[in-house]
């Protein structure tokens, strides 16, 4: 999982659980989303990556581009 590419689909921020739909496993699949450095809001519509995984089913993510 870690390094993988996703978009977020609902609000990442502090506070917040996010969400990031990622294609893994010949399909897309929806992840509980935090952000890796803890600050900032990352919108949906964003492409980010996959620092972090915690099984089943929460990542922590950072923007994938410098924006």
């Amino acid at each position: 999982m870690v390094g993988l590419m996703g978009r977020v689909t609902g609000t990442v921020g502090p506070g917040l659980v996010g969400e990031v739909i990622v294609r893994v496993r010949g399909g897309a699949e929806h992840f509980l989303a935090h952000p890796a450095n803890g600050t900032g809001r990352i919108t949906p519509g964003t492409v980010v990556m996959i620092v972090e995984y915690l099984p089943p089913r929460t990542v922590y993510v950072t923007e994938a581009y410098d924006s």
